[in-house]
């Protein structure tokens, strides 16, 4: 048996894909790939795949993990191509391999989240914005696992930040912490909707593009 994990890119339409339908998706993929992946044991076998921090639906990413296993051993050499030929629009494979490190070292998440008005932002949005999300602390009312809210601070999970102006739109480039807990980046405008109601942007877009172990590389 072997352990493979899986690179992919999920953007377009299929950000709207939850995450119980993506993995049906990829069942039927790795089925019509001919692939057959290990079962669990018991009385209601199921395959073995799972997904590393499921994305919020909504949100686009470059770099989504899928570790599965399959019945014999092999490399994931040219598997990316032949599972590309059964993907749905917008989700397509970018590259497969034998994990190197376990998904518990997998501790930020490197995204791209744009602020857009619609009516343009006034002078200085920028330095104002920045000067919130990067204060000393950035409370926010959030939903606990029990449904009750609370305040929350997300400061702590904030690594770093930078912010970009250009036309009608605000691109900020964050690090924020991947898991235990983790921050979803959305939580950003969130912040902004809460302490600069007045520069709360109309719509934003999130988009995960890189993921990093504990040593802030690449994780693999």
């Amino acid at each position: 048996m072997g352990k493979l994990r899986l690179i992919f890119v999920k953007e377009g339409r299929a950000v709207y894909i939850s995450h119980l339908d993506l993995l049906r998706t990829f069942q039927r993929v790795f089925l019509r790939q001919g692939l057959v992946l290990r079962h669990s044991q018991g009385f209601h076998p199921h395959p073995m795949i799972s997904f590393a921090l499921p994305l919020p639906v909504g949100q686009a990413s470059d770099c989504e993990i899928l570790d599965f296993e399959v019945t014999e051993e092999r490399e994931g050499a040219g598997l990316t191509e032949a599972l590309n030929g059964f993907m749905p629009e917008g989700i397509r494979a970018v590259d497969c391999y034998v994990p190197v490190h376990p998904v518990r070292d997998l501790a930020a998440i490197h995204c791209k989240v744009d602020f857009i008005y619609d009516n343009g932002f006034s002078d200085n949005i920028a330095e104002k914005i920045q000067n919130l999300l990067l204060g000393d602390s950035l409370v926010i009312q959030k939903r606990t696992k029990r449904k009750a809210m609370a305040d929350v601070d997300i400061r702590p999970l904030l690594y770093s930040l930078q912010i970009l102006e250009e036309s009608t739109t605000l691109h900020l480039d964050a690090v924020v912490s991947a898991q235990n807990p983790g921050m979803n980046p959305a939580l950003l405008a969130v912040a902004v909707g809460t302490h600069l109601p007045e520069l709360a942007p109309d719509f934003i877009r999130v988009r995960r593009v890189g993921l990093l172990d504990t040593e802030g590389r690449p994780f693999r």
